[in-house]
């Protein structure tokens, strides 16, 4: 089998595997019959060649990433029943139907995009700061205070993975997650895709999403410390501003790091992020759920045009 680079996310009762202009989401529907929906996906770095530079093209990915993640969730719970049929739309929607169509769908998904931009932006970025502001007083080194803030912020983030673990449903999606993990790390190592083959794999991955979030907080430490401005209102902006920044250079570290597997630097500084896979985000697969992970990886494989 040709070298493959396949990414992937889980969904809802499913997973989505995504190669480099294809993309495949597998759903165990209602009914325990799998559906495979394969799409081409163009990139936007193949249009605009500068957000290929370095930093850039992290930014690039993680916006693509945020984009494609609500799609897919939405259309995995459509194709998996979750949504109650004889529900009616409500005004708005109705609205939105008959001024823009087809339009609307998406413009629902931008507005939904946004809102949960803005709530993670307060959460782990704004409210660190803020709680941070009540030692002012007692520690004038601005290094000290960026140090507390990253501490109050890893700590914000870890309580939220551990509150979302309790939920039913983020378990299954946890289940899922693992499932694809196995998945990538199967194919990544050459071996047949078989539910035994798969479930002898590690459900941890260098590239996870989680360990993608668990750098940004620490990278964020590292930028934060550049800045040394009391005002409240400049702090706060510059929280918001370096966001993509930070992303881009975090996305830099996920990918040498994934491209370094036998180096001992990329190897310790990853342990935090697997040590979040393995306490929070996945949780060991059954074969019905590895099943579905094989089948998406399988919609990219027989489909991806490079890979033939």
């Amino acid at each position: 089998m040709a070298k493959v680079s396949i990414g992937g996310q889980a969904v809802i009762e499913g997973v989505m595997m995504k190669g480099r202009s294809v993309y495949a989401v597998s759903v165990r529907k209602s009914n325990g019959t799998i559906e495979t929906d394969v799409q081409h996906s163009t990139s936007v770095m193949d249009r605009i060649k500068v957000l290929r530079w370095p930093i850039l093209r992290g930014i690039a990915t993680f916006a693509e990433s945020l984009v494609l993640g609500v799609k897919t969730l939405s259309f995995s719970a459509e194709l998996y029943g979750m949504e109650d049929e004889e529900e009616k739309p409500s005004k708005f929607e109705i609205w939105l139907q008959n001024k823009l169509g087809d339009k609307g769908e998406k413009i629902i998904m931008a507005i939904t995009m946004f809102f949960s931009f803005v709530f993670a932006i307060a959460l782990f970025m704004v409210l660190p700061m803020l709680i941070s502001r009540l030692f002012r007083h007692q520690v004038s080194s601005s290094f000290v205070q960026n140090l507390i803030e990253g501490i109050i912020r890893i700590s914000i983030f870890l309580m939220y993975m551990k509150l979302i673990t309790k939920m039913k449903d983020i378990e299954r999606t946890f289940q899922y997650h693992g499932a694809e993990h196995k998945t990538i790390n199967c194919l990544e190592t050459d071996k047949e895709l078989t539910v035994e083959n798969v479930k002898a794999c590690s459900r941890l991955h260098k590239s996870c999403g989680t360990s993608f979030l668990f750098i940004v907080m620490i990278m964020s430490i590292l930028v934060f410390t550049l800045f040394t401005t009391q005002i409240l209102w400049q702090r706060t902006l510059i929280r918001i501003l370096m966001v993509p920044i930070i992303a881009g250079l975090s996305y830099e570290f996920i990918r040498w790091a994934r491209k370094s597997p036998d180096n001992k630097i990329a190897d310790f500084l990853s342990k935090p992020g697997m040590w979040l896979q393995k306490e929070f985000t996945t949780i060991e697969p059954d074969d019905m759920q590895i099943q579905v992970a094989i089948e998406a990886v399988k919609g990219v494989l027989e489909n991806e045009p490079t890979i033939k």
